[in-house]
């Protein structure tokens, strides 16, 4: 079985490079109508030529694995802005699909927090839609509309885990099937366990995004490591890559759900034991604090297991 490890949004290795740029309304507001949609191009521009030059940093470190930045076009969602984030910059998108495609880089996208489908607020679950379809614009631009997934959370519960849930089945049928098609669901590190995470994603033909570090902060003695990889695992089953693992390690024993700057190899090693005896390949989306740093470095400490091979920079086979 082979493990690929990628990071988030920013290379720490290249010099000023964050693809995540951004704009607050606010300093927008005081801008002069021409000098705002000026700005807005400005940045948005700099923030794709930054993901150009990071997809040339991953394909010089064999890097397969790549979450996009969800801040490449700043205000694009935002009711009063309402601007053309695609059209201005169409060879850009292009030359990103080009670069994914050539060199079979993985990616996705992952919106923050607030995108969530439970809420009994109907501007909540609109806002949603929308972030989503912002999302799908930007893979469609770039010609990944059928590969790349975006990922979110279930949601709030409310106080009450049954009700939200009969929420989200209800308004999750606001979001065009095109998208539907196109997103994951992540277990929780508070909230929605993995099997309730895993209850969902079944329901709805949805593949599961499983977080390592949020199973062991939030989960029950009915839910053994063992017993839920096969049922993620299944949540892939007929699509078109490998199921994938957000991978962190806690930052302290008292600060247990942050995110360490590096990943502790020893955290994973029961993972690690079960994924190699299922056998499944599968891709590793690390989430510390050192992103491409602590990729690259977990490549290098997961090679040194007994049986292990590293046969790519960030790329092992067990």
């Amino acid at each position: 079985m082979i493990i690929r490890f990628g990071y988030v949004s920013t290379a720490l290795n290249l010099y000023e490079a964050s693809p995540a740029k951004t704009m607050t309304f606010a300093r927008w507001s005081k801008l002069e109508k021409e000098e705002r949609l000026a700005q807005l191009h400005a940045i948005t521009k700099e923030n794709l030529e930054r993901t150009i030059r990071i997809l040339h940093y991953n394909i010089a470190h064999q890097i397969k694995l790549y979450r996009f930045s969800s801040s490449v076009a700043p205000l694009a969602t935002h009711e009063e802005v309402g601007w053309d984030y695609i059209s201005p910059f169409t060879d850009l998108y292009e030359e990103i699909g080009r670069l994914v495609r050539e060199y079979g880089i993985r990616v996705s996208f992952h919106p923050n927090q607030f995108t969530l489908f439970t809420s009994d607020k109907p501007h909540i679950t609109s806002n949603a839609v929308k972030d989503m379809q912002y999302h799908y614009n930007m893979l469609t631009a770039m010609g990944l509309e059928d590969e790349a997934y975006i990922n979110i959370h279930v949601g709030g519960a409310y106080g009450n885990k049954e009700l939200a849930l009969e929420r989200f089945h209800e308004n999750i049928k606001q979001l065009p099937e095109p998208i539907k098609r196109q997103m994951t669901l992540e277990n929780d590190d508070k909230t929605y366990t993995t099997t309730e995470t895993l209850e969902v994603c079944e329901k709805h033909q949805i593949p599961m995004m499983f977080d390592i570090h949020h199973y062991m902060a939030n989960h029950t003695e009915e839910e053994p490591l063992e017993e839920i990889l096969p049922r993620f695992m299944a949540t892939w089953k007929d699509r078109k890559h490998v199921p994938k693992i957000h991978t962190s390690s806690p930052k302290s024993e008292k600060a247990y759900r942050s995110h360490a700057d590096y990943v502790d190899v020893q955290f994973l090693m029961p993972l690690i034991k079960h994924l190699k005896e299922i056998g499944q390949s599968v891709d590793f989306m690390i989430e510390a604090k050192q992103k491409d740093k602590a990729a690259l470095q977990l490549a290098e400490d997961v090679a040194r297991i007994r049986g292990v091979k590293r046969i790519g920079e960030a790329t092992v086979e067990l």
